[in-house]
């Protein structure tokens, strides 16, 4: 180290070349380092999600549940699972050790979940996944004194336009129920024509799809054949035929039965400022910044408040984005007092060219620092940040120590070349093991297990 110090110090061309290429690296990198609330992990969970519509969650448990759980049990790499039942669906998280092949876990339990065939027969097709941690960035409160059909229409227009914007790739709408289109059969007017339950069952079943029907080869090329029937809203569920008499009349499903083209009977809702509402949320993928993608939000927001119908309104809500903006200004904040600290305090006792390069430091080894972040897959975010607050305490106090040092030998009367070579190694080893007593006491973090030891790891 000390050969190291005198080389530099004497070829000062070499020197202020490695500072040039630490400062336009730095420069040229900080732009595509990507910046998040939190750092995206992967997690080491599966999930199996199975509908079962209509069923009590005892029924879920028994039917769904129990017997994932029993098929599963037994496959290399899970840590442990856990099940949730519910009305109408069955979910089973399977936790897979650290030092497993999730990709190969994932596969193995596809394999035997769809090997079971003794689900009840009204379930649905299992679906299987890797679960993924998405990072939300804000969220768009739409809310108003409308109905809940005018809500939520509103609500995926705004989420759709959202979408559109060029920094922004997912945004999903949340607290908004489901469209449903329920047909109440009356039993009296089916005795009154003849039919049954399943009669109506199978018209609708038999009339609302979309089938290929085949090609047709000519000449001039090749038609697709395509039959069209598919029913979306409930005139065309009441216009489908169940009874064709021989006098040329016609029953219908509107004529036995109640069409209503509504939302699923289920308890989700949301009020805002008093109001009913529904939330588009925002979220943050691949490169995208968390502050680019809250800037676009507000300005889409901004535009579209003059366009909303009378009584309905949207607003930003939950803005993650600001935790990170404070953290960013802390950091900016600190390191300009560092900077002008040392310059202040070195500049008053010793020197002001000595202040200056001691202080000019400070800068170029946070760029040193973002040059080199994309290497190590570490983005900026609330942890990362964090762990910049508590080096630049140590880089400054070290600069000090440096300088001073290097400073005294100035005033025995040492030769200044000399003087920085001599100073700057006294303290080297001081300094050095100063700075290792801090790695090593954060060193333990990078043993914690998890998703949460993958994210303090970037500490």
């Amino acid at each position: 180290m000390k050969g190291m110090i005198a080389w530099f110090t004497r070829n000062s061309v070499a020197a202020n070349l490695l500072m040039l290429v630490i400062v336009i690296g730095g420069l040229l990198t900080l732009p595509q380092i990507k910046m998040e609330i939190f750092p995206e992990v992967e997690a080491d969970l599966v999930t199996v999600t199975v509908a079962y519509r209509g069923a009590s969650p005892a029924e879920v448990e028994e039917g769904v549940c129990l017997r994932i759980e029993e098929r599963i049990d037994g496959i290399e790499g899970l840590e442990r699972l856990a099940c949730t039942a519910s009305e109408g669906v069955g979910t089973v998280l399977a936790e897979v050790h650290s030092w497993a092949d999730t990709e190969q876990v994932l596969d193995d339990i596809k394999t035997a979940v769809d090997a079971i065939d003794t689900f009840p027969g009204e379930t649905e097709k299992p679906l299987v996944k890797r679960a993924t941690m998405r990072a939300r960035v804000i969220n768009v409160a739409v809310y108003g004194d409308v109905d809940e059909l005018t809500l939520r229409q509103y609500g995926q227009k705004v989420r759709d336009e959202i979408a559109d914007l060029p920094d922004i790739t997912v945004a999903c709408l949340r607290n908004a129920r489901n469209y449903e289109i329920s047909i109440e059969v009356s039993e009296s007017d089916l005795d009154r024509h003849g039919l049954t339950f399943d009669d109506v069952v199978r018209a609708v079943r038999r009339s609302s799809l979309d089938l290929p029907a085949g090609s047709i080869k000519t000449s001039g090329g090749e038609i697709s054949l395509r039959t069209r029937g598919q029913a979306y809203g409930g005139q065309d569920f009441e216009d489908i035929l169940l009874l064709a008499r021989p006098d040329g009349s016609r029953i219908l499903v509107g004529d036995v039965a109640t069409v209503v083209d509504g939302f699923e009977d289920a308890d989700r809702w949301a009020m805002f400022d008093g109001k009913p509402a529904v939330l588009v949320q925002v979220y943050r993928v691949g490169e995208q910044g968390a502050l680019q993608v809250a800037s676009s939000v507000k300005k889409y927001i901004g535009a579209l408040q003059p366009r909303l119908p009378p009584g309905l309104s949207v607003t930003p809500w939950q803005d993650e984005s600001v935790y990170l903006r404070a953290r960013l200004d802390t950091l900016i904040d600190n390191g300009r007092a560092g900077f002008f600290m040392i310059l202040f305090v070195l500049a008053l006792f010793l020197r002001f060219r000595l202040a200056f390069w001691v202080g000019i430091g400070v800068p170029i080894a946070m760029l040193g620092t973002f040059m080199v972040l994309p290497w190590f897959d570490v983005s900026i975010n609330l942890l990362s940040l964090f762990a910049f607050l508590v080096v630049l305490g140590i880089l400054v106090d070290d600069a000090i120590v440096v300088g001073e040092n290097v400073h005294t030998h100035q005033e025995m009367g040492t030769d200044p070349l000399e003087s920085a070579i001599t100073g700057a190694q006294e303290v080297a080893v001081p300094v050095t093991f100063g700075i290792l007593t801090t790695v090593a006491a954060f060193s333990p973090l990078l043993l914690i297990p998890g998703d949460m030891g993958k994210m303090i790891t970037q500490i």
